[in-house]
């Protein structure tokens, strides 16, 4: 998981599996300081690793054989390889990963693409946003061949329109249709927004809202998908074009 693209997302969950560990007392004052202490692990030269969560980024804490003290940050061997990454990765963000991609299969999407597409890609779209068109129409190889099947989590954010158009979308008799049509227009779309949106397409519309809010996303499209080791990737904004094997696969 790349750090540098979920820390933010992934630092503003509460964390359920905080370590039950008795810890040091040098431990404990960093604990003290807000980090959440997720597990332990081995450390060369008998020190001794504890992988934390600190103001939105996993964080190696190495406890000196004294038991007294406490060196934060990575630590690297002769050959240059960080020594803190895959424990940060198993123990931080493999975890919190999964805890995202949950909350988002439980949000109100409309299908893009095949049920059975081997790949699954979410991303938070909003009907006036001229960067989730443009990666909708960069997908369209990958979704028209069956390969991916894109998850459209719509919200309202862009223009004052923007919630009652999505609600239209999620409201439509065939959303997965209107919301090709829509995309497929681009600025011709005729897309109208509702004059009144139901409580029940409000209420997805709402918990949709919630969903981004709680992961610190602040623009569209927000795009999460899994790497080929199966972990979380996420990046906000329309990809650039070398990105796109990354995030939908082979083509």
């Amino acid at each position: 998981m790349k750090v540098a693209s979920l820390s933010l997302a992934l630092g503003l969950l509460a964390s359920p599996w905080v370590f039950a560990e008795e810890l040091p007392k040098a431990v404990q004052q960093i604990e003290a300081k807000g980090a959440k202490i997720l597990g332990s692990f081995d450390a060369p030269n008998g020190l001794k690793g504890y992988a934390a969560q600190y103001q939105n980024r996993g964080m190696a804490l190495y406890l000196t054989p004294d038991g007294k003290h406490v060196l934060v940050g990575s630590l690297f061997d002769e050959q240059g390889k960080d020594l803190s990454a895959e424990p940060l990765e198993k123990l931080v963000y493999a975890p919190m990963g999964k805890e995202v991609w949950a909350k988002m299969e439980k949000t109100s999407w409309i299908a893009d693409g095949k049920a059975n597409a081997p790949r699954i890609v979410y991303l938070f779209s909003d009907p006036n946003c001229p960067y989730c068109n443009m990666f909708w129409q960069q997908a369209r190889p990958w979704v028209e061949s069956g390969k991916v099947q894109l998850r459209h989590i719509m919200v309202g954010i862009i223009r004052e329109d923007s919630p009652a158009k999505s609600a239209a979308l999620l409201a439509a008799k065939d959303p997965q249709k209107a919301l090709e049509q829509h995309e497929k227009a681009g600025k011709a779309s005729t897309l109208k927004a509702l004059d009144k949106i139901p409580a029940d397409v409000q209420a997805k519309l709402d918990g949709n809202q919630a969903v981004m809010e709680e992961l610190g996303l602040s623009a569209t499209p927000a795009i999460f998908y899994l790497d080929d080791n199966k972990q979380m990737q996420s990046l906000q904004g329309a990809p650039r074009p070398e990105m796109l094997g990354e995030i939908l696969g082979k083509r």
